[in-house]
């Protein structure tokens, strides 16, 4: 493994903002699926993959959606391409014996908080990948939090076991914001070696 060139790491992290407003260009299927794919690459405790995505791209999804954003985030998911909406399935130890052949482990999640701690913290991991590859395509995000998980749970998801997260915007961008990046920790506030 090689270290990525300079413009690289500029566009994945450097350079790399929270985006309030996006170009007016659709985000096609296969780029969806794309990002999809990158994410499930995402290291997880025996490869659960927990992560599951709820993209809102059409403006029927976006004004039922518009139900569960809280006042603030309302013109932001009303002006962007696609929203994802990030859970975990909490019925993920279903697909264990397909992503982990190699042994059942699906007793280590025997119980319901283990397991739906685990599968959040994984599918964490896995959005943090998800970020990272929407940069990688020209993607821009807006991730967010100020939603009603459980409205978002009863308008799109009563079928099946995905528990929302958080969300984001996404889409192509035009430009940065205008405003400067808000300070970063030091490395002596955010880390010790051992």
């Amino acid at each position: 493994m090689t270290r990525l060139n300079d413009a690289a790491f500029d566009q994945l992290f450097h350079n790399a903002r929270s985006h309030p407003t996006y170009a007016g260009k659709a985000i096609d299927a296969a780029t969806l699926e794309e990002l999809s794919a990158l994410a499930g690459l995402a290291p997880t405790a025996f490869n659960q993959q927990p992560l599951r995505v709820l993209y809102v791209t059409s403006e029927e999804g976006k004004a039922k959606l518009d139900e569960a954003i809280v006042p603030g985030n309302k013109p932001k998911v009303a002006a962007a391409p696609a929203i994802a909406i990030f859970c975990y399935d909490a019925n993920f130890v279903e697909t264990l014996p397909k992503v982990f052949p190699i042994a059942d482990v699906r007793g280590y999640f025997a119980d319901p908080a283990g397991a739906a701690a685990a599968g959040q913290l994984n599918a964490l991991i896995q959005s943090g990948m998800f970020i990272a590859a929407a940069r990688g395509l020209g993607l821009g995000m807006g991730p967010m939090i100020g939603f009603d998980p459980a409205k978002v749970k009863e308008l799109f998801l009563a079928d099946n076991g995905w528990q929302p997260l958080y969300f984001s915007t996404l889409g192509y961008v035009e430009a940065q914001p205008e405003y400067d990046r808000l300070p970063r920790l030091d490395f002596e506030e955010v880390a010790k070696v051992a």
